[in-house]
């Protein structure tokens, strides 16, 4: 007797992701704000009319969620395990070149992304905490030195409580905006709680886009030399 089970159809969405106007309608959506048709049309470079076909269908497979507003309506990504994956794919795709690259987004420039610091200020603070000796990489991992246990316990930062977590402790992660490593895993998640405490950064509206403050430029050149 054969047993039927269930198994995940990831090639149902990966062909619904891998259509290129979704594709970037997605992508354009990923720093967390509510876009309406006629903008994600516009940026996805395809008729108001088409995009609304694929933002149907991209609802329909609860990858987005659409906000009524009035006689209007806004989309957004769904959750954040939606947003985690694109930000996992994005991370393996290969980067495509385009004829006016023009100026980064915000998103690109800084972002929360796994509740840890990502984008060119996450790049360059985890370049600038181990150009100090502060991390050393050690395979895909980062490891504390020994003048690093120091000066994330005057953050007040325990590096001893944050490996009994049961998370990865401290990761490289690749970042798909830069291509290169950020800080991930429980210690780039406590040192990115930490910066939004001391109010060195902070959200950029309702987004995932985040952006350093005046004390948080004062602060990151005096302990990293970051500008």
């Amino acid at each position: 007797m054969v047993s039927i089970g269930m198994e995940p159809d990831i090639s149902s969405l990966a062909a619904l992701i891998s259509e290129p106007a979704r594709g970037r309608i997605l992508i354009a959506l990923l720093d967390g704000r509510s876009l309406p048709a006629t903008d994600l049309a516009h940026r996805a470079g395809i008729t108001r009319q088409t995009a609304s076909s694929h933002l149907a269908k991209l609802t329909d497979s609860q990858l987005l969620q659409v906000i009524p507003q009035g006689r209007h309506r806004y989309y957004r990504i769904a959750n954040a395990r939606v947003a985690e994956l694109l930000e996992s794919m994005a991370r393996f795709a290969p980067p495509k070149e385009t004829d006016r690259p023009g100026p980064k987004s915000p998103i690109q420039i800084a972002r929360t992304c796994y509740n840890h610091l990502a984008g060119t200020m996450g790049v360059r603070l985890a370049e600038a905490i181990v150009g100090r000796g502060l991390l050393r990489q050690v395979g895909r991992d980062y490891q504390v030195t020994r003048k690093g246990a120091q000066w994330f316990s005057d953050l007040g930062i325990d590096v001893k409580e944050l490996r009994k977590s049961g998370r990865a402790f401290a990761r490289q992660c690749l970042d798909w905006s830069e291509r290169r490593n950020h800080i991930a895993g429980a210690l780039g998640t406590a040192l990115a709680e930490y910066l939004f405490e001391q109010g060195w950064i902070e959200h950029i509206r309702e987004s995932r886009a985040v952006r350093v403050t005046e004390l948080g430029r004062s602060e990151l050149k005096l302990r990293l030399g970051l500008d």
